[in-house]
């Protein structure tokens, strides 16, 4: 096993992040310092800042409504006052999970947190065009052809064109227009970057759905234990 994934599924980070752990020189495999992409058996003694990592491993799935206000992270050490972390939000008893993916500060809505760190490979790899539908609303009316644009693809940065995506209107007057946008990619603030390629403003925005995956029945900033029938939903998307 990879020494990225075997320290996703401990709930460290996610693969990426675990990948800038071994960088960092804080990873040892039998007394030596791991190596980006090495690999390692159940027999291979792994410390993480000294502390021994066990193989076996007891998964834990969540889901959560995300408020505004809070970051995406395990932790918020960047800043001198550190923000509201998903991690605050957890129950009591929650292990070591991280977020699979994330959501802007502003943004709200759907949030899986896990330690299996191949569900969340499979729910971000963009090979896998995982469906996310989103709520988003934009000041002031908007055009047949702005909404076109921005289902046909627009360019977000320089050489980045975001894939065609399902936009309906729901709502629309002179002050706003509500729609449900669909999306098979999780660029970078891409929502926002999207609407704004086309000259509109998203004051709302919020994640609804994971493939067939809901909130109903969780309040904004709540969150749950996934059921067995959910975690078998999400791992044959």
């Amino acid at each position: 096993m990879r020494i990225n994934k075997f320290l996703a599924e401990q709930g460290i980070a996610s693969r990426r992040g675990a990948d800038e752990i071994v960088a960092e020189g804080r990873i040892t495999v039998n007394g030596k310092p791991a190596t980006p992409g090495m690999d390692i058996g159940e027999n291979d003694t792994v410390m993480l800042d000294g502390k021994i990592l066990s193989h076996k491993v007891k998964y834990e799935y969540y889901i959560l409504n995300k408020p505004k206000g809070c970051v995406c992270t395990v932790s918020d050490e960047k800043t001198e006052r550190p923000r509201k972390t998903v991690m605050d939000l957890l129950p009591p008893g929650a292990g070591k999970v991280f977020p699979v993916g994330r959501l802007d500060y502003n943004t709200e809505g759907l949030l899986i947190l896990t330690n299996d760190g191949e569900l969340a490979f499979r729910l971000t790899a963009p090979r896998n065009e995982i469906p996310k539908t989103y709520v988003v609303r934009v000041e002031g009316p908007i055009t047949p052809v702005q909404l076109n644009r921005v289902r046909a693809g627009v360019e977000i940065e320089k050489g980045v064109v975001t894939k065609k995506c399902k936009v309906n209107v729901i709502e629309t007057d002179k002050a706003y227009t509500k729609m449900t946008v669909v999306l098979t990619e999780g660029k970078n603030r891409e929502i926002r970057k999207m609407f704004e390629a086309v000259g509109k403003h998203v004051d709302f925005l919020k994640r609804t759905k994971l493939g067939d995956l809901t909130l109903t029945g969780l309040d904004r900033g709540a969150c749950r234990k996934l059921t067995p029938e959910e975690v078998f939903y999400l791992k044959n998307l």
